[in-house]
């Protein structure tokens, strides 16, 4: 039988890489993805160290199951270790990789662009979009000769299978089968009221299953509940002239929460169909999206809307522009992100800026909380999740006590309002995650937990071991 070893994502929720090894030797590798915090991998990976330390010979495959830096933040290094093969991901996510991997590469890599462009072109090269739902089967083995010895190759080879996951634009879970069984890998499940996406169906069968457990200890707030919460930091800002600073990940997250603010000015602005709801002072607020890879995305997502869920078409045809609305407004170069961040710091305009990284330990959103982190005016607004060791996590946990945090070494006391609203993340809560497994027909075999931090992978593999009795629980480390 196939087995599967762990190259990351084992210690925490970062660094996903996956290895399920075929009875003949060959192997696939899910993932490859970047760690954060203090997350570290078996091959000794860790945010400063991204060197592969894994013996890749024998690969005959890499699977991408979304485009999230912490899926696929390592692959330049794959390639540069001297992995040769192809790379399978879903018709979105082709399409989105070479910006992410780009990005990842001027951050992290090399700031020359002509090297930039070589990397992305054997990228491009090697990159195999499929379509969801629809069995593909791998290249024939190497060394393979003659018809009846490529015919006996063909038929002993993987077969995979994309389907949606819910998670981000192009985002899947991917079945395999191979030497008897069916191996599924979750990468990042999306919960079902995701914006823009359809909700994640279960497999029809999985003998092992790899499933994530980010948020395997909690459920989220309805969506309802949190659009509330959004509208009322957002009357908090207006009443006090304060700014709303939301780190998010270009990708999925932001989007996301276009989307909803779109709903929102929708409901409250001057224009509101509901006289009673409408809020003329919402007209004068501003949405910034300062980040130009986001901006890069959110076209991308506009691009691609054929694979948006019904809802979001519905606002389409009614006229409206969910990514694109009136009050947003992106910031391209760096000089008019430091004058946004000095004119909203000292200024009295309300304002709502989304910058990256996600969890705060880089990139533009950290300019701005040393500018307002100081000032109550301001908020603060996580809407993700925040790992192990990232400031993110420190600003979440040590803000609302009025603590502090380090950014580039030195130390900015925390007296701005930090808010946490969870029914914004993208993925699937505990509850979520119970339903995939209990829509499995037949109980796997093993469920291996993996993306998620030690207390939400013990308590949800307590719950999971009350609901499938006979499913081993494995958690891998």
């Amino acid at each position: 039988m196939p087995s599967i070893t762990h190259h990351g994502a084992i210690t925490g929720v970062t660094g996903s890489c996956h290895q399920l090894t075929l009875d003949d030797g060959r192997a696939l590798l899910i993932d490859c993805g970047l760690f954060q915090g203090d997350e570290v991998g078996p091959d000794g990976a860790r945010a400063d160290q991204l060197q592969i330390g894994f013996e890749i010979g024998s690969l005959q495959a890499l699977i991408i199951t979304h485009v999230h830096i912490d899926h696929v933040g390592r692959l330049p290094y794959l390639l540069a270790a001297g992995y040769r093969g192809p790379i399978y991901c879903s018709r979105a996510s082709a399409e989105l990789l070479p910006l992410v991997l780009e990005d990842a590469l001027k951050v992290g890599f090399t700031r020359n662009q002509a090297l930039i462009e070589q990397v992305l072109s054997v990228l491009r090269q090697r990159i195999r979009a499929l379509p969801y739902d629809q069995w593909t089967a791998l290249a024939a083995a190497p060394g393979a000769s003659g018809s009846a010895d490529t015919a006996r190759a063909t038929a002993a080879n993987p077969r995979i299978r994309l389907q949606r996951a819910g998670h981000i634009l192009g985002s899947a879970y991917v079945e395999i089968d191979a030497d008897g069984q069916r191996s599924v890998f979750s990468g990042d499940l999306g919960a079902p009221n995701t914006p823009l996406l359809p909700g994640p169906r279960p497999p029809e069968q999985a003998d092992v299953l790899v499933l994530e457990s980010t948020y395997g200890d909690r459920c989220h707030d309805d969506r309802t509940t949190r659009s509330e919460r959004l509208r009322a930091v957002i009357e908090h800002a207006l009443a006090d002239g304060g700014t709303i600073v939301i780190p998010a990940f270009s990708i999925g997250r932001t989007q996301e929460l276009l989307y909803e603010l779109e709903a929102l000015f929708h409901a409250h602005g001057p224009a509101a169909t509901d006289r009673t709801q409408a809020r003329p002072a919402w007209q004068e607020l501003q949405v910034v999206l300062d980040s130009p890879l986001a901006a890069d995305f959110t076209a991308g997502y506009q691009r691609l809307r054929q694979y948006w869920d019904e809802e979001a078409q519905a606002r389409l045809q009614a006229g409206r522009h969910p990514l694109a609305f009136e009050q947003l407004v992106t910031v391209g170069s760096h000089a008019e992100h430091q004058h946004l961040v000095n004119y909203l710091a000292h200024s009295r305009q309300p304002a709502i800026v989304i910058a990256a990284s996600g969890m705060c330990a880089g990139g533009r959103i950290v300019n701005y909380l040393k500018a307002m982190l100081g000032d109550p005016r301001h908020d603060i607004l996580f809407v993700g999740y925040q790992a192990a060791g990232t400031p993110g996590r420190a600003i979440q946990r040590d803000g609302p006590r009025n603590g502090h945090v380090m950014l580039d070494g030195e130390r900015y006391e925390i007296r701005a309002q930090v808010h946490t609203i969870g029914g914004y993340s993208a993925h699937a809560d505990q509850q979520d995650l119970i339903d995939f497994v209990r829509g499995i027909p037949a109980a796997p075999r093993e469920i291996r937990l993996v993306h998620g931090d030690a207390g939400a992978k013990q308590t949800l593999a307590r719950k999971l071991r009350s609901i499938v009795p006979g499913s081993r629980i494995e958690i891998p480390g």
